[in-house]
């Protein structure tokens, strides 16, 4: 009996000991270094462009009359409404982040 304790004991300190991770974030390695990269996605403005024109055209139309009225009154309009729906409206970014693996 006392050489059976002597083997498990010399055993036990031979065999070492082995720590298990207790949560997911502990039981993630990354070899190699980080980044972060931000995406944004802006607005294009095209119905900004279309209603702008649409109410250029008819505005230039009521105050010059005539064709070149309606002309330049929907191409200010346009213009007009595309800058105003691209810089109001809020762009759409998230953040990448992840490691570069070695």
């Amino acid at each position: 009996m006392r050489k059976i304790m002597l083997a498990l004991v010399a055993t036990s300190m031979a065999i070492p000991t082995v720590v298990l991770p207790t949560t997911a974030a502990e039981a993630q390695t990354y070899r190699g270094r980080a980044y972060s990269n931000s995406y944004c996605r802006r607005h294009g403005g095209t119905t900004g462009a279309i209603v702008g024109g649409v109410g250029g055209a008819l505005a230039g139309n009521a105050i010059a009359g005539g064709t070149t009225g309606t002309l330049i009154g929907a191409g200010a309009g346009a213009l007009l409404g595309r800058h105003i729906e691209r810089n109001t409206k809020r762009a759409n970014c998230y953040r990448d982040r992840g490691y570069y693996r070695r």
